[in-house]
């Protein structure tokens, strides 16, 4: 099956299992990789024959940008649900990044990374 990556998805959200988190907010980094044929968008060189990788992107920051929840494997969850919504997309990776968690004398990024199908 073929393939449209999308990196470096940057949006500021308010998940995260701190109260501060959630009131707060912080910065969420997203990459996504969606499976889909594009045998026809090959031959027809027509965007009605793709996913219109825009509306991926609109989704994710939409997504991150008006969920709360405790934990970002609920918020990977729901950009992939989300994702999956889009028509021609049947698998979806996600992988969600919280570049700066409040974790004391911790300078590294947490990943999360789900893969789900229709």
């Amino acid at each position: 099956m073929d393939s449209i990556r999308v990196t470096n998805i940057r949006c500021y959200g308010y998940t995260g299992y701190l109260p501060e988190e959630q009131v707060l907010g912080q910065w969420f980094e997203v990459n996504l990789t969606m499976w889909l044929d594009l045998t026809d968008a090959g031959k027809s060189d027509e965007i009605t024959d793709t996913l219109d990788y825009r509306a991926a992107i609109d989704r994710v920051k939409q997504t991150v940008k008006t969920s709360k929840f405790a934990l970002v494997e609920k918020l990977a969850n729901a950009i992939a649900d989300a994702i999956l919504e889009l028509d021609k997309v049947q698998q979806v990776q996600v992988q969600l990044s919280k570049p700066a968690a409040p974790i004391p004398d911790f300078g590294g990024t947490i990943t999360i990374d789900i893969t789900r199908s229709r």
